[in-house]
């Protein structure tokens, strides 16, 4: 049958589908709107089962802040063509505003949400059809009560942040949204560290200590014997080294031998109260560059996020804060 204008336009506005796709679907139903959109929504199923092990690396990624609730939501897609398309990023800003109105505590709540002729899952779906790509939900986290600036990071919908304050401080609040968004902390302060982390920080700072030791002693132990430090650094360079004829087999053996034997002297011997030391000073730094309010504030190198806070009411600090970015850091 002839498929008509109004109703390829009238099927458009209702799904989103593009004028081919549409006018498609009609002439399968013959012309029966609801049986089109269902046709129209069993392609996005298809599409999404045949794409399920792509990977959706771009999207939009959007936060809100209204009636003392706050929420960021990722949707994602496979291409930055379709991330930027003015439907899909109509599309995530719907699902946003529909989980902020009814405070969606969970991505799944979220996805459970009422929209259009099913529920946020079944949209999202129905987008894939229509793009053709696999999308996603993911990244859903959320801030409740007053005080909450909410942050997009250059507007570009791929990094946002939001941060609570104890104190109405807007200025200041926004200020460290973008601190967040700049500097990726892991945690508000060192006792909201979880212990695991802790602990393996802890490991890594230990080790890390260790091996520098040992490689000093090695090195001491090198330049004492009058070997070239370049020439001796790996295996590599030994070889180059007799290769070039600036030393011999036997020096190449010497040195490995004196390396083996240093390296395992030193570490035999390590006194454990220095090494406790020097990994505890990298565990203040890790805290310093990892802590939200322990961080040097971007605007002003001399001052900590607190001081910053500070500087305005003593009893002022972050609550809280979020942060969510498509891209791999």
């Amino acid at each position: 049958m002839a498929v008509g204008l109004e109703d390829i336009k009238k099927l458009r506005a209702m799904t989103g589908a593009g004028l081919g796709d549409c006018k498609k679907a009609l002439a399968e139903s013959n012309g029966d709107i609801e049986t089109a959109i269902e046709i129209i929504r069993k392609k996005g199923q298809a599409v999404a089962a045949k794409r399920s092990d792509r990977e959706a690396a771009e999207g939009c990624v959007l936060t809100k802040y209204a009636d003392g609730f706050a929420a960021i939501v990722a949707l994602k897609c496979e291409t930055d063509f379709v991330a930027t398309n003015a439907d899909f990023v109509k599309l995530a800003t719907d699902i946003l505003d529909a989980a902020v109105a009814a405070k969606c505590k969970t991505l799944d709540e979220v996805k459970a949400l009422p929209m259009g002729h099913g529920t946020v899952a079944d949209a999202v779906v129905d987008r894939s059809g229509i793009t053709g790509e696999k999308m996603e939900l993911d990244g859903y986290s959320y801030l409740e009560g007053d005080n909450i600036d909410c942050y997009d990071h250059m507007g570009r919908h791929m990094l946002c942040t939001m941060v609570q304050t104890n104190l109405p401080a807007q200025e200041q609040a926004h200020a460290v949204a973008m601190q967040v968004a700049a500097m990726n902390p892991v945690a508000l302060d060192e006792a909201s560290v979880p212990q695991e982390v802790k602990d393996a920080e802890l490991k890594v700072a230990i080790e890390k200590t260790k091996e520098e030791q040992v490689a000093k002693a090695v090195e001491v132990a090198l330049k004492k014997a009058g070997f070239n430090l370049y020439i001796a650094e790996n295996e590599e360079h030994l070889n180059e080294g007799v290769m070039k004829g600036n030393i011999t087999e036997a020096q190449a053996d010497e040195i490995r031998a004196l390396k083996v034997k240093v390296a395992e002297e030193k570490a035999a011997n390590l006194p454990e109260q220095m090494i406790q030391n020097i990994a505890n000073g990298r565990m203040n730094k890790f805290y310093k560059e990892s802590c939200l309010l322990n961080q040097e504030f971007i605007q002003d190198s001399k001052l900590t996020v607190a001081q910053y806070l500070q500087q305005t009411d003593k009893s002022l600090t972050v609550t809280a804060f979020k942060r969510f970015t498509l891209r791999a850091e």
